[in-house]
């Protein structure tokens, strides 16, 4: 008898310290996460046009948990889009910044200097930080815009994607302008769920808009010229366009493994007197490769 109490106490204590347990592991696992939903960074997004929209969407597409995202424009068309995807939208930029970690401004280049200017005196320059999507403007120039009578510094940096952040393929480059590296791993780390990111001097800055942001405009009317080609072959335009995309996305593909060269690839497919070297050498002669680099450097002027 007494062994059979004994054995039911000892049942008993193991139960009750089971279901305490449990009851810890349950609270500390909502503690945790409702932490975690607390963190997410707040960015503020002020402009949805073709670049501000397109960064905003793929944010609420692709980062959705780890950040809420709110946006600011003058329009509400674009806005009622983005808040059917989740986003917080309004006209007053004062506003969208309000509870923002990072503000993101993204509008015309003559149209920066008036927005800094406009929400300047209400950020936070301990809390808060400044991102830039605008080409043709200096680090200078727009921390001068965002300095104010109290002396405060703003965290600012110059992003510049391509509109490929919406589908999150955009090659994206930071550069640091007044930032620490916490700050510019942080706003690496936004960008990096859009695609891939490099961090950079801004000298090199316009050399790599032409490359990346302007050049994807470039691979576009590759894709066009190459899709008309197809359709005077004998194919439908979508068809034709079905396997150009395709054919670029192999090709990325080939030269994204580590140590992969262009050229390696080419001579993969031109066999001699064949049909693929005959196409390259007719293109060259036509000036392909001195059109590609004359576009490039004309967009760096």
């Amino acid at each position: 008898m007494k062994t059979s109490r004994l054995a039911f106490s000892l049942i008993g204590r193991f139960y009750f310290f089971a279901l305490f347990s449990m009851d810890i592991h349950v609270n500390i696992a909502n503690f945790v996460s409702n932490a975690n939903v607390q963190k997410n960074m707040k960015i503020s997004i002020i402009g949805a046009g073709a670049m501000g929209g397109a960064v905003a969407s793929g944010l609420l597409k692709y980062g959705k948990d780890k950040y809420s995202v709110s946006v600011s424009n003058p329009s509400s068309a674009p806005l009622e889009v983005l808040s059917q995807s989740g986003a917080y939208v309004t006209s007053d930029n004062v506003e969208a910044c309000r509870e923002a970690d990072i503000v993101i401004v993204a509008v015309k280049p003559w149209v920066v200097e008036k927005v800094l200017t406009e929400i300047k005196e209400s950020l936070d320059y301990e809390r808060q930080s400044v991102v830039v999507i605008a080409a043709g403007l200096t680090g200078a120039q727009m921390a001068g815009w965002l300095s104010r009578s109290d002396s405060g510094e703003a965290r600012l940096l110059i992003a510049m994607p391509n509109t490929a952040v919406s589908v999150a393929q955009s090659m994206t480059f930071i550069v640091p302008v007044n930032s620490t590296d916490n700050l510019t791993s942080e706003v690496v780390g936004v960008f990096d769920c859009l695609g891939e990111t490099m961090v950079i001097d801004e000298a090199h800055l316009p050399a790599a808009t032409a490359l990346a942001s302007c050049g994807i405009a470039y691979a576009m009317r590759y894709v066009r010229a190459a899709v008309e080609g197809g359709v005077e072959l004998g194919f439908k335009a979508d068809a034709a366009q079905r396997m150009v995309v395709q054919t670029i996305r192999g090709a990325a593909a080939l030269l994204s493994v580590e140590g992969a060269h262009p050229e390696r690839e080419i001579d993969k497919v031109t066999t001699p007197g064949g049909i693929t070297i005959r196409g390259l050498n007719e293109m060259e002669h036509a000036g392909f490769s001195s059109a590609v680099i004359r576009g490039l450097k004309a967009s760096v002027k």
